[in-house]
């Protein structure tokens, strides 16, 4: 039996790069037995944590009726979440990172997750390598407070056009960790 990944978008572009990684990499993690739902937090509506410290308490991981109450019914049914966002200023776009944020509902709500495994997977369309160490960090720190086994991270520089990613061989390698996860 394969494992069950749930892949956390953040790209509000359809067509996008890391859309398109995200694309490649649920086809290899499929291909591979897995079982594999995709989130894409762009499309859905997450509000910020407001931290009331209410999570929980009222039968689901926000007192707050947005879209985090789905995503965290995933959560509870994943054995590992795979990151794959677009690098928006050094760091997670705003739409994923308030999803991330409302993960503290876990942690006041005293509620274990299944999730053992953690990726991250990004694009963006600086040349420099450093532009990532922010988000690289973020989810470093992340897998370590959960407790999540840190797979590593996939980072592809200098793809900014819509679809410029087609045209290298990095969804090729997306792909092939998909398979191997």
């Amino acid at each position: 039996m394969g494992k069950r990944i749930l892949i956390l978008t953040g790209s509000p572009r359809k067509g996008g790069n890391s859309d398109l990684m995200a694309d490649a990499f649920a086809k290899g993690a499929s291909e591979a037995g897995n079982s594999v739902v995709r989130f894409d937090t762009a499309h859905k509506h997450i509000q910020g944590c407001r931290a009331c410290d209410n999570c929980f308490s009222k039968g689901k991981a926000c007192v707050f009726n947005d879209d985090f109450n789905k995503l965290a019914s995933l959560m509870a049914e994943s054995d590992a979440i795979v990151f794959c966002t677009p690098l928006y200023w050094y760091s997670f776009p705003t739409q994923m990172k308030a999803a991330i944020d409302k993960f503290y509902s876990f942690i006041i709500g005293k509620k274990d997750l299944p999730v053992k495994e953690c990726m991250l997977l990004s694009c963006g369309e600086l040349e420099d390598p450093y532009v990532f160490d922010g988000m690289v960090r973020s989810f470093e720190l992340i897998a370590q407070d959960r407790g999540w086994k840190n797979r590593g991270h996939y980072l592809v520089n200098s793809v900014s056009e819509k679809g410029a990613i087609l045209n290298t061989n990095h969804l090729q390698k997306v792909y092939d960790m998909g398979k191997g996860f």
